[in-house]
């Protein structure tokens, strides 16, 4: 009797542990990632800095709660190959992404960071900005 009593708490603690080390949900948040290679042009480089700035800048108290959050992703390494894999990026690029319940929809912002990143440096931050309001809706 004893043993079988030892048995079922053994049981019951070790399944009680399994509920603490479960992975918890993501926190739901919007997600400015920049992908970029070993050699960057000078519009890679815009696109980098004024992203960097525009999250920095204007959504600083999302930064600090941690929903809004900036991200480089150097594919020439291993790790960001793993990522870029992921994401189906094969030179530089910028998504914003919205996370929400642990489901991401993503938004594919490198052809607007073309066009707008290194002439038109104000325009960039703009329409980004917008893209990561409306993502935190």
């Amino acid at each position: 009797m004893r043993k079988l009593m030892m048995m079922i708490a053994l049981a019951t603690g070790l399944t009680l542990c399994e509920g603490v080390n479960a992975k918890s949900p993501e926190k739901n948040r919007v997600e400015v990632i920049y992908f970029h290679g070993k050699q960057r042009c000078a519009t890679c480089m815009a696109i980098e800095k004024n992203a960097r700035e525009t999250v920095n800048a204007m959504f600083a108290d999302e930064v600090k709660k941690g929903t809004v959050v900036f991200r480089t992703v150097d594919i020439s390494t291993s790790e960001g190959e793993k990522v870029a894999d992921k994401y189906e990026v094969t030179w530089s690029s910028l998504f914003v992404n919205k996370w929400k319940n642990g489901k991401e929809v993503r938004n594919d912002m490198t052809e607007f960071g073309f066009g707008h990143a290194r002439k038109n440096p104000d325009g960039f931050k703009k329409g980004l900005a917008e893209k990561i309001r409306q993502s935190l809706k």
